[in-house]
C-alpha cells in the first residue's frame, strides 16, 4: 500500500483498539501461559505492545514486562492506562530496536509478527529475538493459519452498522506475495469519513519453523490457542513456542 509505514497501523487504530479488540484473544489465558513459561518475576518483552492490553495484566501478575511499539500514539495510550507505570516501554520496531538485554519470554501476540511486511524482515525479527533470549528463553508467536487456497482479489465486508455510522472493511489479497492490504472505512453522519489502514505479510507455521531454525531456534510446542488446546490440520490459529536449539 503506497505510503504505508511501520507506524501507520498504530497511529490509525490507537483510539479504537481497546474498544474493537479488547476480547480478540483470551487475556487471562495469555497471562497464565506466559507466567508458566517465564516463571514468577520472569522478564518478558512484548513486541508490538500497543495499548498494553496484555502487558499491563502480565505486569499485574508479577512479571517484569517491557513493551516495544513503533507507534508513539499507541505508547501514549498505554501510558494513560498504566497508572502504576508497571510496564517499561520503548519506541521502535521489533527488528532493529529491541532492548539490548536478555528476556525469559518474548511475545508476539495476535498476528503482530505479520506486521513485518517481507520475509526478510520476518527472518530478521527471529534473529534479533534469538539474540535476546535467556539461556532457556522462549519466543511465543500467536498467529492465524493462512488458508491454502486463498484467491487473489478484493473483498468488501461490513464490520458494523448503526443508525449514524457504518464501518466497512476493504482489502486486497496477493497470495503470491503472501500479503494483504486493507482499510477500515468509517462513515458517520456527523464526522464524514475516517480511514484506518492496515497491512500484513502472512506466513504458514512451517515457514515460521524454518525461519526459527535459521535463527538457531527450534519449535518447543504448538497449540491452537493460549489455553493449550491441541493443534491440528483444522486449527484456524496457532500459538508456537520456540526455544534455543541445543545443537547451536
Amino acid at each position: 500500500m503506497e505510503g504505508y509505514r511501520e507506524t501507520t497501523y498504530g497511529d490509525a487504530f490507537a483510539d479504537v483498539y481497546d474498544d474493537w479488540y479488547a476480547d480478540v484473544t483470551d487475556v487471562e489465558a495469555t497471562v497464565g501461559r506466559v507466567l508458566r513459561l517465564a516463571g514468577p518475576g520472569g522478564r518478558v518483552l512484548e513486541v508490538g505492545v500497543g495499548t498494553g492490553r496484555l502487558a499491563i495484566p502480565m505486569a499485574a501478575a508479577g512479571l517484569s514486562v517491557t513493551g516495544i511499539d513503533s507507534s508513539a500514539t499507541m505508547l501514549a495510550k498505554l501510558s494513560d492506562l498504566d497508572r502504576d507505570d508497571s510496564v517499561a516501554t520503548f519506541l521502535g520496531d521489533m527488528v532493529d530496536d529491541l532492548p539490548d538485554r536478555r528476556f525469559d519470554v518474548v511475545l508476539a501476540a495476535y498476528n503482530t509478527f505479520f506486521n513485518l511486511l517481507t520475509a526478510e524482515r520476518q527472518q530478521a525479527c527471529f534473529t534479533s529475538v534469538a539474540q535476546r533470549l535467556a539461556a532457556a528463553g522462549r519466543f511465543v508467536v500467536e498467529a492465524y493459519v493462512p488458508e491454502g487456497d486463498l484467491a487473489a482479489g478484493s473483498h468488501v465486508t461490513v464490520r458494523s452498522i448503526s443508525v449514524d455510522r457504518v464501518i466497512l472493511s476493504v482489502s486486497q489479497h496477493d497470495p503470491d506475495q503472501q500479503r494483504a492490504d486493507g482499510q477500515y472505512i468509517e462513515l458517520t453522519e456527523a464526522g464524514g469519513v475516517r480511514l484506518r489502514p492496515w497491512a500484513i505479510r502472512w506466513a504458514s507455521p512451517d515457514e515460521l519453523d524454518h525461519m526459527a531454525a535459521r535463527a538457531g531456534l527450534r519449535l518447543d510446542s504448538r497449540s491452537s490457542d493460549m489455553g493449550g488446546a491441541p493443534f491440528d490440520a483444522g486449527s484456524p490459529q496457532h500459538v508456537s513456542v520456540y526455544t534455543r536449539d541445543q545443537n547451536e
